[in-house]
């Protein structure tokens, strides 16, 4: 029997195993491709024993939220110590948007979905994205061996026998549960995003109170993103460094550019680098945080070294107002101004604490043998950026309350859903 238009035969057809077989697959190869790209750029291709494939596959594990750990052997007499903990965002982003759009793509030109329909499809991707998870987890993992060089600790090594090595591993029931957890995230928020995405009955308020709000903190993010890359690029052609600011674009593009976010809201990140560690940064961040103590980066530190960072609350400003805008437009006629203001709060308060968790950075190693390390300067350093978690949350929501309002203020002029012009008398 042919399934008839509109019955659930005809749904499944259209969002059944091959079409989530594709959109699983073209999700993961755009992020592998990404990932290559930025960890070729970053020189990641010379690394020995064949090793770019799985530090390829580390990278798309820990964009989903996965877990490496990092592991180091040097004998029983030498101790060795290594962590990293970072999210490659632009890793994360390509992956969000590809599977978003996979996600929404058998759903379009329809108003309304079932709740059971919109379970099935999404389980059908979260089988098949369980099983992707385990074969990346499987697959990110190598040893490396580390030369000691030519000084003191080289010669206690050769004669104690030290052969250090350094690798990394996943912890496969983390990355499975952040994973499945990521993969819930992006598929709920690109319902909420999408204009166009059918919702079930009982979730149709939604598109008044949630889905505008939701909508103006993604364009927001990806505003930021084009932004940053546009000036990324202009850089790279005046001052050169292009494969490194190519690295920056493809692995973390958003680290930078979402932190540059919240420190023209006004938050505050404390951080340190030690050894020879870099930022995917520009040098006026590597030279703030590179000192002996703890540094805090903020507007005023920064400004101290380069006073056009106060053009950071500027291009907040103008593009919270326009996403504010933007918001009011595409809300109802009757909503009002204070109503606008709460929910631009909320959602800014939220997207503030998800790039505060994201944006985090961790990273350290050492090595000593008989208790003497770093003889050699360059065998071990430190990495941190943590944000003041909560002071951020608080200023997002506050510069959420005020463009809220004033968008609303400047989208009464503008016809919107709902409103009914009086008739001509």
């Amino acid at each position: 029997m042919i399934p008839q238009p509109g019955s659930d035969q005809a749904v499944v057809a259209r969002h059944g195993w091959p079409q989530a077989v594709v959109t699983v697959l073209v999700t993961l190869v755009a992020m592998g491709v990404v990932a290559s790209l930025g960890l070729w750029a970053a020189g990641a291709d010379g690394l020995p024993d064949h090793a770019f494939p799985r530090v390829v596959a580390a990278s798309v594990v820990t964009a989903v939220g996965g877990t490496v750990k990092l592991s180091g052997s040097a004998g029983g007499l030498a101790d060795s110590k290594a962590g990293l903990t970072v999210t490659p965002l632009s890793v994360t982003l390509t992956g969000a948007l590809v599977l978003g759009a996979g996600f929404l793509r058998p759903l379009r030109h329809r108003a309304v979905a079932g709740g059971r329909e919109l379970a099935g499809w999404a389980a059908r991707i979260a089988v098949l994205w369980l099983l992707a998870l385990l074969a990346l987890a499987y697959a990110a993992r190598q040893t490396f061996k580390l030369s000691l060089g030519d000084n003191t600790l080289s010669d206690l090594g050769d004669v104690f026998g030290v052969s250090p090595e350094v690798g990394f591993t996943t912890d496969v029931p983390q990355t499975v549960l952040f994973g499945l957890l990521w993969l819930a995230g992006v598929l709920v928020l690109a319902l909420l995003v999408s204009p166009r995405a059918p919702l079930p009955g009982r979730l149709l308020p939604l598109q008044e109170t949630v889905r505008p709000a939701a909508h103006a903190m993604v364009v927001l993010l990806l505003a930021y993103v084009v932004l940053g890359a546009l000036v990324a690029l202009v850089v790279a052609v005046t001052r050169g460094h292009a494969p490194e600011t190519l690295a920056v674009i493809l692995l973390g593009l958003p680290n930078l550019v979402w932190l540059s976010l919240t420190i023209g809201l006004g938050a505050t990140w404390n951080g340190r680098v030690e050894g020879p560690f870099g930022l995917p940064m520009p040098h006026l961040l590597d030279e703030v945080l590179r000192s002996k103590d703890t540094t805090t980066l903020n507007l005023h530190t920064l400004a101290q070294h380069d006073g056009r960072v106060w053009w950071l609350v500027v291009v907040d400003a103008v593009l919270l107002l326009s996403v504010a805008f933007l918001m009011a437009v595409r809300s109802p006629a009757h909503v009002r101004a204070w109503q606008h203001a709460v929910r631009l709060a909320v959602a800014l308060a939220l997207t503030v604490l998800m790039i505060c968790l994201m944006g985090r950075i961790s990273a350290h190693y050492g090595l000593s043998v008989l208790g003497i390390g770093d003889l050699g300067g360059g065998l071990s350093g430190e990495l941190f950026l943590d944000p003041e978690l909560w002071p951020a949350v608080g200023l997002g929501a506050l510069w959420g309350l005020v463009a809220g309002f004033l968008g609303a203020l400047a989208a009464r002029p503008v016809r919107r859903k709902g409103e009914i012009e009086p008739a001509d008398v």
